[in-house]
């Protein structure tokens, strides 16, 4: 799922890297000329034990740009403390 949500962040005219912050991993740093914005991506959000680990790193995060849990799962809460929840499949089509 990481590497389609690479391709069509390519595709979509972001350069793309991905981010190290201590010990934690961002999956993606996606920026362009104006906006950047932050990405995890995972199979599901269900887990609490998974939920901590994918937000954790966006946590300490201390700009303000986007960040966003990109996750096969349908109908969670859309924010968790500013960093948005979306279906990956609704992100993929919303272009």
């Amino acid at each position: 799922m990481e590497n389609v949500v690479y391709f069509e962040l390519l595709r979509r005219g972001y350069d793309v890297a991905i981010g190290k912050l201590g010990d934690s991993e961002i999956d993606f740093i996606a920026s362009n000329a104006n906006e950047k914005i932050y990405f995890q991506v995972t199979e599901s959000m269900n887990s609490e034990a998974v939920r901590m680990r994918e937000l954790a790193p966006l946590q300490k995060i201390k700009d303000n740009y986007e960040k966003i849990i990109l996750s096969l799962d349908t109908g969670l809460e859309k924010e968790f403390d500013g960093i948005k929840s979306v279906n990956v499949i609704d992100w993929l089509l919303e272009i």
